[in-house]
């Protein structure tokens, strides 16, 4: 089963909408930050404390804004740690729906077996190193491209025009070196 691109660009752009009306902006890249935090904070738990005036820790990072990120390690169920497992459920359920883990003929697209073959772990490992890559970029950058690109272009930010313009200078070269066969 697959989506056709126009309509499944409709359908994000309505959930980007619904989620500026509604809640707030999307952007992602900063709760794997909290995770961090989350991870630092049983390791050593004088990371994050609780002030009269809320929260702090002794990581700059996790301090700054007042210590908003702080108070998200502390209580990590909020509306962007919950959008974030949701993500990561409906990329699971994407997969079995197309046939399975194991179906690498199903769910594996065309265009990648045309041009690297069948092999389930080949295309796992690639996955997870561009997912590494794109992650270690948003933070590098200060947000993901769901916060500067997606979110920031819908209002009306420069900084997601100019993101945006360099998300897709990188990406068509690359993806023309790397899909020379079509499906």
């Amino acid at each position: 089963m697959s989506l056709n691109w126009k309509v499944g660009g409709l359908l994000l752009g309505l959930v980007f909408f619904a989620a500026v009306l509604l809640v707030k902006p999307i952007g992602v890249s900063t709760q794997f930050v909290i995770v961090d935090g989350i991870i630092g904070d049983l390791v050593n738990p004088d990371l994050v404390t609780q002030t009269d005036d809320g929260f702090t820790s002794t990581n700059a990072y996790l301090a700054k804004s007042g210590g908003k990120y702080a108070k998200s390690v502390a209580n990590p169920l909020n509306y962007s740690f919950i959008f974030v497992l949701a993500m990561m459920l409906g990329g699971f359920l994407s997969v079995l729906a197309r046939g399975g883990i194991g179906q690498s003929e199903r769910s594996m697209p065309e265009l990648w077996r045309a041009n690297f073959g069948d092999n389930a772990v080949k295309r796992y490992a690639v996955a997870f190193l561009g997912g590494f890559v794109v992650l270690y970029g948003a933070r590098l950058a200060g947000g993901c491209t769901s916060g500067h690109m997606m979110s920031g272009m819908m209002q009306t930010a420069l900084s997601g025009y100019i993101f945006a313009a360099g998300a897709f200078a990188a990406a068509i070269p690359v993806s023309i070196l790397m899909f020379r066969k079509e499906a």
